[in-house]
């Protein structure tokens, strides 16, 4: 059995080493970590609201609701709390666990905050865990969050640190990295990850996962983006990802965070069944789930619990309702693999 080690000193050397290895191993190597720390056949599901769209002073080159590029989108103001709450009931109604909400701001506004903590304290009220992303924060909007219930606070570093100037250019990356400290600080979870298929090199995938994976703390929640080409962004160009390509990346992070939920994120709209089922033994173990991803389209629920159906896979439960179920899902899957090498072993002795 391939053990997994919680390490926060990765180099490029290290991590090329990864993406080099052949598919099978290297999907080997990573649903073998994944069994160690999750039940393979359980994925956490979340649900994303556009809390407040378009008009973005960011100019983020992939990104529809930055002021800077003309997409067609229609701006919109904060949405009142009431709303925010009825579409956390509907998301928990078919079955998520998690409701995310964003607003396309630079940061949160001293006007604005009174709603978001508003927003926070009506979703957790509904059972729901708690998940924000409002751009940069102060270290007192930070504590706020943190004190309203927020669980989670999403804030993506991208790409790599070489990369990310060809990218954004309105904010700078340790002033992200700034915000994930105070999120850690304030003592919420951190949901970071990145973009693929924005013109970066595999060296740039790989620094982006050595960032949040050599972090004091391993993000809780890693999304793996693919580019949505969106018409009127400087990136609606931009050659398609490789499907493989895509899927050593959701691997690599699965090996190198090997306790983090790795999401599969913007972009499943375009992923065909295979793909997503390779991308689940790769070690993905959480989707955004609805009709829409802020202001992008992705599959509807109906289509994500047929094909997890087809797949045997089933929605992970709440985190502190789910802990004896996944132990035990784990064990089983241990001792699964252990049998299965043992059969390996005699048959090529």
């Amino acid at each position: 059995m391939i053990a997994s080690v919680t390490r926060h000193n990765w180099t490029l050397h290290d991590v090329r080493a990864l993406f080099e290895l052949p598919f099978n191993d290297l999907l080997f190597q990573a649903q073998s970590v994944h069994r160690q720390h999750f039940d393979p056949n359980r994925v956490q599901v979340s649900t994303l609201l556009s809390i407040k769209t378009g008009a973005c002073p960011e100019d983020c080159k992939y990104c529809p609701q930055s002021g800077h590029y003309n997409t067609g989108l229609d701006k919109e103001k904060l949405m009142a709390v009431q709303k925010v709450l009825d579409a956390a009931a509907d998301a928990k109604a078919i079955g998520s666990t998690r409701f995310c909400m964003g607003a396309a701001w630079k940061h949160p506004s001293a006007k604005d905050m009174p709603y978001v903590l508003e927003m926070v304290k009506g979703v957790k009220k509904l059972g729901l865990e708690t998940c924000m992303t409002l751009g940069k924060l102060s270290q007192e909007q930070t504590q706020a969050l943190a004190d309203a219930g927020l669980d989670y606070y999403n804030h993506n570093l991208d790409t790599s640190p070489e990369f990310y100037g060809n990218i954004i250019t309105t904010r700078t990356y340790s002033e992200r990295l700034q915000t994930l400290a105070y999120v850690r600080e304030a003592g919420m979870k951190i949901c970071s990850g990145g973009i693929l298929g924005m013109g970066e090199s595999v060296d740039d995938r790989a620094g982006l996962l050595i960032q949040l994976a050599n972090l004091p703390e391993h993000p809780e929640s890693v999304p793996i983006n693919m580019l949505v080409k969106v018409k009127g962004t400087p990136l609606a160009e931009e050659k398609d990802v490789d499907p493989f390509d895509f899927i050593r990346t959701l691997a690599v992070a699965r090996i190198m965070m090997p306790k983090s939920h790795v999401r599969l994120s913007a972009g499943r709209e375009q992923m065909n069944e295979q793909m997503q089922a390779l991308a689940f033994m790769a070690g993905a173990n959480s989707i955004f789930y609805g009709e829409k991803l802020l202001t992008t389209g992705n599959p509807q629920a109906d289509r994500d619990m047929k094909l997890f159906a087809r797949l045997g896979i089933k929605p992970e439960e709440r985190e502190e309702h789910a802990d004896e179920v996944h132990q035990a899902a784990i064990e089983q899957a241990l001792i699964e693999q252990r049998d299965a090498s043992l059969f390996y072993d005699a048959a090529s002795a």
